[in-house]
């Protein structure tokens, strides 16, 4: 089993019962299983357009035989049952966020999926949570 660690973000609709509905999704992945959870946290957006609503954020800490790749296919699988559409703007508003920020000593850099998260230290609603798992 791989320890990872993953960032959760919604600011559409009910942005609270979002991160519960993907927690307990995440939990049914095969092989997965979520080790605790930071405390969920209102914050701005960071970029994105001016008008959009404050985000919800938390940090999972999961244990996963998944691959970094099924682990991701698994977790867009669950943005898109949970409402989230494939959008040509960068961070724009969506119902939920699902980011692999680590996972267990791997370094991935592939077209699809960068680990660690490339934007982690820029992102203070990542690190607070994080810091309270680690």
């Amino acid at each position: 089993m791989n320890f990872c660690y993953l960032g959760v973000g919604a600011n559409l609709g009910d942005r609270r019962k979002n991160i519960i509905l993907a927690v307990k999704k995440i939990n049914q992945l095969p092989d997965t299983r979520i080790v605790k959870a930071a405390k969920i946290i209102e914050t701005k957006p960071l970029g994105g357009p001016k008008t959009q609503t404050k985000f919800l954020n938390t940090v999972l800490k999961i244990k996963t035989k998944l691959k970094p790749r099924v682990l991701l296919r698994g977790l867009k699988k669950i943005e898109r049952e949970l409402g989230r559409k494939k959008t040509p703007q960068r961070y724009g508003p969506r119902p939920i966020d699902l980011d692999i920020l680590f996972y267990a000593d791997r370094i991935v850099n592939t077209r699809e999926l960068v680990i660690p998260h490339p934007k982690i230290f820029q992102r203070g609603f990542v690190l607070g949570p994080l810091s309270e798992l680690l």
